[in-house]
């Protein structure tokens, strides 16, 4: 059972932010749009009430609370860039009113509806970002965004929250502020993507002709653009490293580890292994979108904690599901005790819907473990 956050009159609560934006949900459809939210976004903290509690928020870093959500805002209002409220407009409204400081300083604030069908930009638009954090988070959850600021016209790549709906990372955020600079005035902006969702341009408008897509890093480095954005779940080389000096790495969700332990296997040594073959492979961690195993492993506390430290979700499969997948080595050994003629492998081929691993099976102490890329043209 998750801790819950005890809300009271006059007291602050202490939450973990771990994210720049939050989402807060009160109803059952509510707390439904924030855990589809918390799923194709990923990098957003996920709050809801106790009474929705559903088993899993500890290994995916959902906080519950108990008490009126007015008491939480005063909470997440210094600590988030963006808050999502799937909450009415008219209660949102009178929560955060006392709150309220300056339009260079406070959070942007955007509004679900219960249904999830209107995404509303409520609060600092420009500034907070809430524009653009509306149209992400809408095409997250395939709903309509609503912008009501009259000069909202520039249809470009918000740098900052740019594949945010798909759960893209940035790697790191010292370049922000100058990429973001170039895009908005039109300077000449490279965009390199070698992996993840290509459907990312959400406008109706082309793309403006400052932004260009190059097929590889070695084309975007010779047309010497003056900012780039560069989407891989690749670890750069050395020689890959100049455009950089002015670029923003983006690593979408695309990894998936088929992971088989034995009973009572440490945190420590699981995450060990998953650490040692990304590396082997040349592929960052911040790319893994989920770890997949058998069903007998749903409960395994390595692999929960693990999980549980990274946000990523445990995805099991039953003996039966996992032995429709073609494996290069079937395990009589492996079947005896589990009923699968292996784990790792089907696992993530399965989850991927891709027979090419970038890691075959490799054992290593009481773990094993294969890595998968999920396709997307």
């Amino acid at each position: 059972m998750s801790a819950i956050i005890q809300l009271e009159e006059g007291v602050i609560p202490e939450i973990r932010q771990k994210h720049e934006y939050a989402v807060v949900a009160i109803t059952k459809h509510g707390v439904q749009t924030g855990r589809r939210l918390l799923e194709n976004m990923g990098a957003v903290d996920l709050y809801y009430m106790g009474k929705f509690e559903a088993g899993d928020e500890q290994s995916r870093g959902i906080q519950l609370f108990n008490g009126s959500v007015r008491m939480l805002f005063p909470a997440l209002f210094p600590k988030y860039k963006g808050i999502i409220c799937i909450i009415s407009l008219g209660a949102v409204v009178r929560m955060i009113a006392p709150l309220l400081q300056d339009k260079k300083k406070d959070p942007g604030i955007v509004v679900i509806d219960d249904k999830g069908e209107h995404v509303i930009s409520v609060l600092s638009g420009h500034l907070g970002g809430a524009n653009e954090l509306t149209r992400e988070t809408a095409a997250a959850i395939g709903a309509r965004p609503v912008l009501t600021t009259a000069s909202d016209v520039q249809r470009t790549l918000p740098v900052d929250l740019f594949g945010r709906r798909f759960g893209w990372e940035w790697e790191s955020d010292a370049k922000l502020t100058p990429v973001s600079a170039a895009v908005v005035n039109e300077e000449p902006v490279a965009i390199v993507q070698e992996s993840g969702e290509r459907n990312w341009w959400m406008h109706d408008t082309p793309m403006p002709p400052n932004l260009v897509i190059y097929d590889s890093i070695a084309a975007a480095e010779a047309a010497a653009p003056n900012a780039a954005l560069i989407v891989t779940h690749r670890l750069l080389e050395a020689d890959e490293q100049k455009l950089l000096d002015n670029g923003v790495l983006y690593r979408p969700k695309v990894l998936a580890l088929g992971v088989g332990c034995n009973r009572g296997t440490s945190a420590e040594e699981i995450e060990a292994v998953i650490v040692s073959a990304l590396e082997g492979i040349r592929a960052s961690i911040r790319s893994v979108k989920a770890i997949c195993t058998i069903d007998l492993k749903k409960d395994e506390e390595g692999l929960l904690a693990v999980c549980a430290k990274y946000g990523w979700p445990l995805v099991t499969y039953t003996p039966a599901e996992l032995n429709e997948e073609e494996i290069s080595e079937p395990s009589e050994t492996v079947f005896k005790f589990t009923g699968a003629y292996g784990v790792s492998e089907p696992a993530v081929k399965r989850y991927t819907k891709n027979n090419e691993l970038l890691l075959g099976k490799q054992k290593s102490g009481n773990v094993t473990i294969s890595i998968g890329l999920i396709p997307f043209v």
